[in-house]
């Protein structure tokens, strides 16, 4: 007779969800006493290598799973069980390289420094592996009638997990997807951000498909993004980010936050664009991110003041958001959201201007033109944003020293695992892997 068993997860710094499994029956005990976990498995690359780092042999922590995360997802022959938590050392107190840990203290950063509340979506993008993909179905009726089956699945999975579904659609990419669902709390749209993927791989997997959240899937492709909107709400629930009479129509708050992601972007995609192919996509005509600019219904800008249908004002305030473009899925979710909350946060701090919106191809402008108005161009491969982030004081600031070597170690590792291969052939090893 079977065992049920019930695995604790956490979102590592590759973005994978790694952890152990224990019986169910052992939940109350796990609750408390949590599961034995290693240092060193924050070195484990996305391609199940482990970088030199700090730790060694040395060490013990423990997993400690949050029963407010739990899925208990039907999958006709297995409920797979899965509930997240996060990585203390044995006194009890949050491990310095827990990214879900980290998370918490940026959001607690923003709560002291404001009072208010930040609500989040994630928006994300796949494509499934391996079948062939009719062509010409880019949003087309056809092109999500073939994979209904499987969309149908996927939305009902995320509600049964708890999430509440909002759109599926075919995108433009090969036999590309994208899924949201309603924004959340910061802690929890995280939470369900990092459970999303999974349960999608898993639904397509029992419908005898893959699917890849990859950033990338060849480089002449269209990428996969992991789009972050996030607006503030008072601690009453009332909205807090809209202001006609403020520039951009933004809050006091909301201005100056926006100002410190936008300071401090080209360090912020370290986290949130942290594969070697992530910056395949971060380049100008992609619909991506290319530059440190706030757009306004500019779908190439790294910041994106959303449109609003909404007439009264009332509904306006409801409906006003921010949108962080410069991210995907190869990025933990939980760190991603942190840094973006940090920088906004030392915005608050150094009471940022926020500069006007645009609304133009700045692929055309001349540096000297971009310089003159704080734009500059992302950095173009990972070590480049790498470099950046060892040289940024300010932003290592905002994490333990540990955490800066320790995450720079990783995805130094990461890159080396990728010598030698041409821009294709790595695109086909994170395509595996994500």
């Amino acid at each position: 007779m079977n065992e049920a068993l019930l695995f604790a997860a956490t979102s590592d710094v590759s973005g994978k969800v790694r952890g152990k499994a224990f019986p169910l029956s052992a939940l109350e005990k796990r609750l408390g006493k949590g599961i034995g976990w290693t240092p060193t498995n924050v070195m484990i690359s996305c391609f199940d290598g482990i970088a030199e780092g700090p730790f060694g042999s040395l060490g013990d922590l423990v997993l400690i799973p949050d029963p407010n995360t739990r899925i208990d997802l039907d999958l006709g022959q297995v409920i797979e069980r899965v509930m997240l938590g996060d990585i203390r050392e044995l006194d009890g107190t949050a491990w310095s390289c827990c990214t879900r840990s980290i998370l918490k203290a940026a959001i607690a950063r923003l709560n002291a420094l404001t009072g208010l509340q930040l609500n989040v979506a994630f928006e994300h993008e796949f494509q499934l592996v391996g079948a062939p993909d009719a062509a010409g179905e880019a949003f087309s009726l056809q092109g999500f009638s073939h994979r209904r089956q499987l969309g149908e699945r996927i939305m009902g999975a995320l509600r049964d997990a708890g999430m509440q579904p909002d759109t599926f659609m075919r995108e433009f990419g090969a036999d590309q997807y994208e899924v949201t669902i309603d924004p959340k709390e910061a802690l929890r749209a995280a939470d369900e951000a990092a459970l999303l993927r999974e349960i999608v791989r898993l639904v397509a997997r029992a419908e005898g498909q893959q699917a890849s959240f990859s950033p990338i899937r060849e480089p002449a492709g269209v990428g996969n993004g992991v789009h972050i909107h996030f607006s503030f709400a008072t601690d009453d629930g009332r909205p807090a980010t809209w202001d006609p009479a403020g520039p951009n129509a933004l809050s006091e708050p909301a201005s100056a936050f926006a100002a410190g992601i936008l300071k401090y972007l080209p360090t912020l995609v370290a986290f949130t664009a942290p594969s070697e192919i992530s910056y395949l996509r971060l380049t100008p005509h992609r619909w991506s991110a290319a530059y440190n600019n706030l757009g306004d219904r500019d779908r190439e800008s790294a910041l994106r003041i959303c449109p609003v249908t909404a007439q009264d004002p009332e509904g306006i305030a409801k409906q006003f958001n921010m949108e962080y473009r410069a991210a995907d899925a190869a990025a933990s979710p939980y760190l991603a959201l942190a840094a973006l909350v940090h920088a906004g946060c030392q915005g608050i701090e150094e009471a940022l201007a926020c500069p006007a919106a645009t609304q133009e191809d700045l692929s055309v402008l001349p540096p000297e033109a971009l310089a003159a108005r704080g734009i500059e161009r992302l950095p173009e491969t990972l070590e480049q944003a790498l470099s950046r982030l060892e040289r940024d004081e300010t932003v290592r600031g905002w994490f333990a020293p540990v955490f800066s070597e320790v995450y720079l170690a990783h995805k130094r590792g990461e890159l080396a695992e990728l010598e030698g291969r041409d821009p294709a052939a790595r695109c086909r090893a994170y395509l595996k892997v994500y």
